[in-house]
């Protein structure tokens, strides 16, 4: 089972909501207010931080470019490929959205595998729900 989960409140998407979560530990918690600081400094709708095997972190806003568009979520991941690592230990998204996107979840799954989970908060920083990457 996954840091964070209790099976009292998982859903058939392997969510589970903050009433009845397990406290997550300190280094998830670290990654929800890198995430939440990385989307307020840059004034985006998402902020999102990923931790790589060797305990690194990547964080990452929403890119919203012309000629191209990732969610916050997607662009921790490719900084975290880009520098090297090998798989992820877990990923947070603060966001207005109620559960973190699919294509968000594939990605942490390509580098992290399916147990991965994947923290979302609200854009106030209150963890919501984690989710298995795949």
């Amino acid at each position: 089972m996954l840091a964070g989960m209790s099976d009292a409140t998982t859903d058939a998407n392997g969510a589970t909501d903050a009433t009845g979560a397990t406290p997550l530990g300190p280094e998830d918690l670290k990654i929800i207010t890198l995430a939440r600081s990385a989307r307020a400094r840059n004034g985006v709708p998402e902020g999102a931080a990923v931790r790589d095997e060797t305990g690194r972190t990547y964080v990452a806003g929403t890119v919203a470019l012309d000629s191209l568009k990732l969610s916050a979520l997607q662009t921790a991941v490719a900084m975290a490929v880009a520098s090297g690592a090998q798989s992820l230990e877990a990923a947070a998204v603060v966001t207005a959205a109620e559960t973190p996107a699919d294509a968000d979840r594939a990605a942490v799954r390509d580098l992290g595998g399916p147990d991965t989970p994947v923290h979302l908060a609200g854009p106030d920083g209150t963890h919501r729900i984690t989710v298995a990457a795949g």
